[in-house]
């Protein structure tokens, strides 16, 4: 009532300045709550939120940690849900995809933006795992408490809970009375003794106790199966202290070099090789060395109801010149010729050799082939009976290698400078190789394998990596009597949280440059959570790089809660460098 003696025109700029001032305040108020919570989260509050939704906040949060701009604060925990979480093998995404030749079970990776920066915690109960080799035979079952597997498969001898533990038997479905007993049958056709073979794939592997109690042998097993109903059975495997991993054999190659595996092994492992033209025995005979074997042991052999499948299997066999060695009961061996096939050959299924072998060992998302390998096409000594015996063959130059084909001074030079460096990780960084705390062991950039072949005397095993943009070296590590994968380190890794003691890495900011461009592909907190993801807790992390990019990792350790030490490069090594030791602290939700 006191406006109705202004006049018209200040009544009416009075009732609009207050709208306008309404809005201006309501807008500087959100502002301000938004920058008042924004940097309290990365300044104030214990631990830092994630940001699934908005990519321009998750970029920002990742640049805070980057310039360490936390004040020491860390990371957010993932929710308790995630403590099993694999970003490329994530049931709820990849459900939504095409079941064709199991196209779904294989890596799908969500984009980064999609992911939250957060760490991935322990479950309750968590604890320091069973120490190698008594972790061969038991583990805390706390640390993987999923019964599935011991429910099902017990009265096979896979596994059965007693108190606190899981016990392994040593058992299989198509071995209950165990792996050694199965193992000695297989010796009467196969020489397993005497260093003859050393590689080995398991397909399909269950909790990998084939290929666990093969290492009696000096055979070193990659034993792999995807993730399933049996969600764990890599798991286990990898807590067992067995080297495994975690893949899919349908619409792409297996992530493994041309006739990298002197035995390749199936045990009830459900493939259909003669399928889609027998595009999956194609497969495996791109992986088989000249002159290696081949064990199917189950269906389709000497099947019921599966009379078809078997006599298919056979006949793919033959139009390969595969020789068949034994048919035991549901056993059957193989040995792949130590020359070319002897296709074309009027087979029934009209395989033919590849008309360009130079492809041979990409491996990285690439399509499967429905041709056959020519072993012609790869020059050098590396069938069975040509390639060294173990453990000679670990210290042979291997012939195959395009990168070593102007003279073995470069390998040599990389073999004696592990030798010294990994004698200086012991000696005088006080890195616990060599006694029981440390068995699964990574190098993220092996090269030509110098690393892990510096550790031969220690009771670990390596998961050579080499990085699919740099050049394919794998093939080398595999002829020394090593296993690996290719992988691009801008993407998660195909296993699952707290599997590795040890992450070893040379250069670890060239993993995620363009080759061509020098520009980074992807960022490096994102690297450094998901090494974090893959590490057991207490575990340690040793990098090698310029003095700038240790500095900047170093920075990020704090937030991804390790506690990280910065060394001076080995007195007598070359170059500008410095080596970082991280230790990953055991903390709980």
């Amino acid at each position: 009532m006191r406006h109705s003696n202004f006049p018209p025109w200040k009544r009416t700029n009075t009732r609009q300045w207050r709208l306008i001032d309404l809005i201006s305040i309501a807008f500087f108020s959100l502002l301000f709550l938004f920058f008042v919570l924004f940097y309290t989260t990365l300044g104030r509050s214990r631990v830092v939120a994630p940001s699934t939704v908005d990519p321009q906040q998750r970029n920002r949060l990742v640049v805070a940690i980057e310039e360490g701009m936390l004040n020491g604060k860390s990371i957010e925990a993932c929710p308790a849900s995630e403590v099993d979480h694999m970003p490329c093998e994530d049931p709820r995404r990849n459900s939504q995809l095409s079941r064709e030749m199991n196209y779904y079970r294989e890596r799908h990776c969500p984009l980064p933006e999609e992911t939250a920066v957060c760490l991935i915690p322990p479950p309750n109960g968590y604890r320091v795992p069973v120490r190698w080799p008594e972790s061969m035979h038991k583990i805390w079952h706390s640390n993987m408490p999923h019964n599935k597997i011991a429910d099902r498969k017990g009265h096979q001898g896979w596994m059965k809970r007693e108190g606190q533990h899981f016990i392994f038997p040593g058992g299989g479905t198509m071995f209950p009375d165990g792996a050694e007993q199965y193992i000695k049958k297989l010796s009467q056709y196969i020489p397993i003794n005497g260093g003859v073979l050393r590689t080995a794939l398991d397909m399909g592997c269950g909790v990998a106790s084939f290929g666990g109690y093969l290492l009696a042998q000096d055979i070193l097993t990659m034993s792999f199966a995807p993730r399933d109903s049996h969600k764990s059975q890599i798991q286990f495997a990898l807590e067992r202290g067995i080297p495994a991993f975690v893949a899919m054999l349908g619409t792409r190659r297996l992530p493994f070099p041309a006739f990298g595996f002197d035995l390749v092994h199936c045990s009830r492992c459900l493939i259909p090789f003669t399928a889609y033209n027998a595009t999956y025995f194609i497969e495996v005979d791109r992986l088989l060395r000249p002159g290696g074997y081949l064990v199917i042991s189950g269906p389709p052999v000497r099947w019921a109801k599966q009379e078809k499948e078997w006599s298919d299997l056979q006949a793919v066999a033959k139009a390969l010149c595969y020789e068949q060695i034994t048919v035991h009961e549901n056993t059957a061996i193989w040995k792949k010729p130590a020359a070319d096939s002897c296709l074309p050959n009027g087979n029934e299924f009209g395989l033919e050799l590849c008309d360009d072998s130079g492809d041979l060992s990409q491996a990285w998302y690439f399509k499967l082939k429905k041709c056959v390998s020519s072993t012609s096409s790869i020059k050098g000594d590396y069938a069975i009976g040509t390639i060294p015996k173990w453990p000679e063959r670990l210290t042979a130059a291997p012939s195959r290698s395009p990168l070593l084909k102007t003279g073995v001074d470069v390998y040599e030079a990389d073999t004696k400078l592990w030798v010294q460096r990994v004698a200086h990780y012991k000696n005088s960084l006080n890195i616990k190789l060599g006694t029981p705390s440390i068995r699964n062991v990574m190098d993220m950039n092996a090269l030509y394998g110098g690393f892990a072949a510096a550790l031969k005397f220690d009771p670990v095993w390596v998961m050579n990596v080499v990085p699919a943009q740099k050049p394919p070296t794998l093939d080398a590590i595999f002829d020394r009597g090593l296993i690996g994968v290719y992988h691009d380190w801008c993407e998660p890794f195909s296993t699952y949280p707290r599997t590795y003691d040890l992450i070893h890495a040379v250069s670890i900011e060239s993993l995620i440059k363009d080759p061509a461009t020098g520009k980074n592909r992807c960022n490096i907190v994102d690297l450094m959570v998901e090494i974090d993801r893959i590490l057991r807790p207490e575990g340690t992390v040793v990098l090698r790089d310029a003095p700038k990019v240790i500095d900047k990792v170093a920075r990020i350790a704090h937030a991804v809660r390790w506690k990280p030490t910065i060394y001076d490069k080995e007195p007598d090594s070359h170059g500008r460098e410095k080596i970082l030791v991280l230790t990953k602290t055991l903390w709980k939700l």
